[in-house]
């Protein structure tokens, strides 16, 4: 008797033993930074004759296309290009058969200076009132110079539709560029979040600003023709050359991309919200002021209250600058922006927020550091079931390199860290579960790295919580009556 009682214990232990490792792992204690070193391939901007510049063939062919959601729900979409000689038409032909546009609708064209540079012709067409998981094809163009693509809208509004999302930033127009837009391209995703820092063009100087903005338009055009970016704005964005007599901040940025921000009650384009299947995405501006009283600040403090996580469960955040982050590159740049928003990010109960900059992976554990007031509180981070997980993807490939060396020791906030290029996928199941994915760019090929299950803040922590509650209990029963 003795003995069997021995082992019920030991048993009884095990279990509970286990289930303390499966919560350390969960809650921040078994941290993971990969040993794994890259053998980049030169980051150095691709040559201008290189194929993925490629000028389509025909006088004044349309060319840096872009779409974006067009407005709160996903009922519309942007499409955006430029002509190079002249406006030329800036109307848009769609439907949804191939070949056959039932529909024209006109856009807008202008253009601008940058210095000595003269842009394109720089169309925006909006097309609403489309109908949800359609397949749309469009042409844009004329005679034998048009060109023709197509999207596909999301699904309607609900809290159980799926989807799936890719993340990139810090893209740049390298090799290594080139190979994460094309590991994206193949990832089966719907539409990008992108986290800012897109052309890198403003290490360049002079005319080539405006050139090498107009070369990553084309770089990326094979996805963004046909797939939505939802874009925020780093700081490679600002454009502040007052050398050139350029000081007008983010103007190339915003000619050449624009956001449905007055959907959502925005007075910016680099702050605003959309909804999309059921995810409630919002983009913030980590280079406007956001502090109390400002118009970002006054903006989210309002759009936070419109996110319904009855018909949208899943809120999501994308922002330049990382809240955490352990790499020695941009070390504590983001306190003053995690001072502000943070403890508005855990009353709501944001999921995820996504930032870029770091030009390295990270991905952290549910942790907080609202408690801290300078002089009493808590001084450092806390394991917390209402925060977000913070995640860093400015991995994208651009000319500055990897930003390799991280803080030693790993802090208790850091789950996994990786300096490497690579892109991520989110993919919603229904309104509880997500499946999140960081691939590696390995020698060019895509390797599946970190992942791990999404669970969501509002749907899912009270039946986690249940679920594991009654099968811990069933474990003890069955021990105590063995």
């Amino acid at each position: 008797m003795p003995m069997e009682r021995r082992e019920q214990t030991m048993l009884l232990n095990f279990v509970l033993a286990s289930f303390v490792f499966l919560v350390s792992i969960r809650d921040g204690s078994a941290r993971i930074t990969s040993s794994f070193i890259r053998s980049e391939w030169p980051a150095v901007d691709l040559p201008l004759d290189h194929e993925a510049f490629a000028v389509p063939k025909g006088y004044n062919a349309p060319q840096q296309v872009h779409i974006t959601q067009g407005d709160y729900d996903g009922k519309a979409v942007i499409i955006s290009w430029v002509t190079p000689d002249e406006p030329g038409p800036s109307h848009v032909q769609y439907g949804t058969s191939e070949s056959k546009f039932q529909t024209s609708l006109e856009g807008t064209v202008r253009n601008y200076t940058f210095h000595e540079y003269k842009s394109g012709y720089i169309h925006h067409c909006v097309l609403e009132d489309l109908e949800y998981k359609t397949k749309y094809y469009y042409r844009i163009g004329s005679g034998d110079s048009s060109r023709e693509f197509w999207f596909e809208t999301p699904p309607k509004i609900d809290p159980d539709a799926s989807y799936k999302f890719g993340i990139i930033g810090d893209l740049g127009q390298t090799f290594n560029s080139l190979s994460t837009l094309e590991h994206y391209i193949q990832s089966g995703a719907e539409a990008v979040l992108y986290v800012g820092d897109l052309s890198y063009a403003d290490r360049y100087e002079y005319n080539d600003v405006g050139l090498r903005w107009d070369t990553w338009g084309r770089f990326v055009e094979r996805s963004t023709a046909y797939h939505p970016w939802i874009w925020s704005a780093g700081n490679h964005e600002i454009d502040y050359m007052p050398y050139m007599r350029e000081v007008v901040p983010f103007k190339n940025f915003l000619y050449r991309y624009t956001t449905p921000y007055l959907a959502s009650n925005s007075s910016s384009p680099l702050w605003y919200a959309v909804r999309r299947a059921s995810a409630h995405i919002i983009v913030l501006s980590s280079y406007s002021p956001f502090v109390k009283y400002t118009p970002q600040y006054m903006w989210l403090q309002e759009e936070l209250k419109r996110v319904d996580r009855e018909k949208t469960p899943w809120l999501i955040v994308l922002m330049h600058i990382p809240l955490y982050n352990s790499n020695g590159a941009h070390y504590m740049e983001g306190e003053s922006m995690r001072s502000v928003f943070e403890s508005w990010f855990i009353k709501y109960k944001v999921d995820v927020i996504f930032a870029g900059h770091v030009h390295a992976y990270e991905r952290s554990y549910r942790f907080s550091n609202i408690d801290y007031n300078i002089t009493s509180g808590n001084r450092y981070p806390l394991p917390d079931k209402s925060a977000p997980v913070y995640i860093t993807v400015g991995d994208g490939g651009n000319q500055e390199g990897l930003a390799a060396k991280f803080l030693d020791p790993q802090p208790e906030y850091s789950a996994f860290r990786e300096a490497s290029y690579g892109h991520s996928t989110l993919e919603i199941n229904n309104r509880t579960h997500a499946i999140y994915h960081w691939n590696r760019n390995d020698d060019g090929k895509k390797v599946p790295t970190d992942s791990f299950i999404l669970h969501n803040q509002y749907w899912g922590t009270n039946r986690r919580r249940r679920k594991l509650k009654h099968f811990l209990l069933t474990v003890i029963d069955e021990v105590a009556d063995m």
